[in-house]
């Protein structure tokens, strides 16, 4: 499988220190009860990143969109320069807080994109600090999923399960991603979860079988 261009030479670190700066020297944007909320903040940042991905990108991107509905897979999406199309979807993670356990993408509907060789899932992740109401981004990640390990990702029980980063605070990466390795993890990973929500599953049917028959029996 041939690399985007985005993900050689270390493109993708100039593009995450870019995307520092650019943030950071915005002028405060926050207001007094935005602050107050981790989601608001969030969507605050995702918005103007969505505005300036392009120029932020430069000559890499071809093509842009930033049009999409929140059950889409992707935030943002464009095509390189070498006809690679890319869906992000931006994740931001508030430093104070104790815990963050993103969704990122159906496991449906990934394994149905990546059969196209061209395509790439990225993630934009943004780790950011608040005082007063000015935001301070410490740390960006803008990686393919698949450079994301399996240490650091899990699988809830949505739908046909979701990918979702176990803990915002431990992001590790593969230093050498290798998308075939990475899709065979996650059906191995799949093969060990679903037998385990079978079981839950028929604990559940047990549990309420019980619940039946104490109503049943119950005088009304």
């Amino acid at each position: 499988m041939n690399i985007s261009p985005i993900f050689q030479n270390n493109n993708n670190q100039i593009i995450q220190q870019n995307v520092i700066k650019f943030i950071n020297k915005q002028k405060d944007f926050l207001g007094g009860r935005t602050v107050s909320s981790t989601r608001a903040v969030g969507d605050a940042i995702q918005s103007i990143l969505e505005e300036s991905f392009s120029d932020i990108c430069g000559s890499y991107i071809k093509e842009y969109t930033s049009h999409f509905n929140r059950r889409s897979m992707a935030d943002l999406a464009f095509t390189d320069k070498s006809d690679f199309y890319h869906s992000v979807d931006i994740k931001t993670h508030r430093l104070d807080t104790v815990f963050n356990m993103p969704n990122l993408t159906s496991v449906e509907r990934l394994s149905r994109y990546y059969e196209g060789d061209d395509n790439y899932f990225d993630l934009l992740l943004i780790a950011y600090s608040v005082k007063d109401l000015h935001i301070n981004v410490e740390k960006v990640y803008f990686v393919p999923i698949e450079q994301l390990s399996w240490q650091c990702l899990t699988i809830g029980a949505l739908g046909w399960g979701q990918i979702q980063i176990a803990n915002s605070n431990n992001i590790i990466l593969e230093k050498s991603p290798n998308r075939k390795k990475w899709m065979i993890n996650l059906c191995d990973t799949l093969m060990d979860f679903y037998p385990q929500e079978i079981n839950k599953i028929g604990d559940r049917v047990s549990y309420f079988k019980k619940v039946r028959k104490y109503w049943i029996g119950k005088k009304s």
